[in-house]
């Protein structure tokens, strides 16, 4: 089967990890994957895999902006040429270009929603959900239905997996290892990979350090990432006289050595699809604190295989990083536990078999 990506542009983050370990794992298997987008770092990654990456002007939020209409005829060609089966898309400006693009070219067209939609006009009017939709998550498949009233037959729960060959279960002399290489050395540590955006809530995590620091003033945060909030949160962090404490790094593709480094990962997100770094934090038996919101709900039984906290509340994310901190044995019981549900319902091999079973069901329609 050939398939086409679509997505905005291919910089780190859930869409463009998303597409790498899908695309990987469907090359692998025999089948032909291009990936269309503005562009990003990421672009040579998806090159090595044995994807095709063709760059295309689209880079832009409005689902009517003329660049959309200007990619159609290179898009079509393209379509034409590599005998593409399936338009794959990954974003709403993508959806909107793919439901245009399977229009001019007869070629069928699906999406994945990878997170949570405003229900505005324009979305709910011109919907343009394909043959039909991936769901990450079952709350975002019930967003799906109930704020969009996309049927249920169109909506197919297929979770994110990741590559547990990538991922593995961390050890004491790993973290020393790592820690050394990073200049960290021996301290409690606190860290989150995340984009440096608003809806991450990562101005909770450093507002809920100077509590922690008053039970243990050792520990350190780090965080790494890019995004429009990074300037906004080093300011935060100046203001609460915490540059001694919390580290940024511009870290691209280093997430497996960057997790193998934490003590505790914590997403105390204020909205969120999944949640794919938690699920590598996971694969990696680091402790989670995370919020309970969104898809994060379905990675984490509270108390059991990690901790959820009231979204916002930077207290109980404090009170929770500090109980991970001082009792590493029961921690490690709950990473254990962790990393076996990831093994169970959220590896790469799972999500690939799944999606090609969609695929097959509606490249022939």
């Amino acid at each position: 089967m050939n398939i086409l990506f679509l997505t905005t542009h291919v910089n780190t983050g859930g869409i463009t990890s998303y597409i790498l370990t899908l695309g990987d794992a469907l090359v692998k298997s025999g089948h032909k994957v291009l990936v269309a987008s503005s562009g990003g770092d990421c672009e040579s990654r998806i090159e090595a895999l044995g994807m095709r990456h063709f760059k295309i002007n689209i880079r832009t939020k409005s689902e009517i902006h003329p660049k959309l209409w200007l990619s159609l005829g290179a898009l079509k060609d393209l379509i034409g040429k590599e005998e593409i089966d399936l338009i794959h898309a990954q974003t709403r400006v993508t959806q909107v270009l793919g439901a245009c693009l399977a229009r001019v070219s007869g070629v069928k067209m699906v999406t994945t929603c990878h997170g949570f939609f405003r229900p505005r006009w324009f979305r709910r009017t011109f919907p343009c959900w394909g043959q039909a939709v991936i769901a990450i998550s079952k709350p975002v498949a019930q967003h799906l239905s109930v704020d969009f009233g996309v049927v249920q037959n169109k909506i197919h729960l297929i979770a994110n997996g990741i590559d547990l060959n990538r991922f593995v279960m961390t050890t004491d002399q790993r973290r020393r290892d790592l820690r050394q290489k990073m200049g960290m050395g021996e301290v409690p540590l606190i860290g989150i990979i995340a984009r440096l955006s608003d809806v991450k809530g990562i101005d909770i995590l450093i507002k809920a350090m100077p509590i922690i620091l008053k039970e243990i003033p050792s520990a350190n945060l780090l965080i790494a990432g890019q995004g429009p909030e990074e300037a906004a949160l080093k300011k935060l962090t100046q203001e609460l006289s915490l540059t001694a404490r919390v580290h940024f790094k511009n870290i691209i593709n280093q997430t497996p050595e960057l997790l193998g480094a934490f003590d505790v990962f914590v997403m105390p997100s204020l909205m969120e699809g999944l949640g794919l770094s938690v699920i590598e934090a996971q694969a990696c038996g680091i402790p989670v604190v995370a919020s309970k919101v969104g898809g994060l709900v379905d990675l984490i039984e509270d108390s059991k295989s990690g901790y959820l906290v009231a979204v916002n509340d930077t207290r109980a994310l404090a009170d929770r990083i500090i109980e991970v901190l001082r009792n590493p044995k029961q921690s490690k019981i709950m990473a254990e536990r962790a990393r076996l549900n990831v093994e169970q319902h959220f590896s790469a091999d799972m999500m690939v078999k799944e999606t090609l079973k969609f695929y097959e069901q509606y490249s022939r329609r």
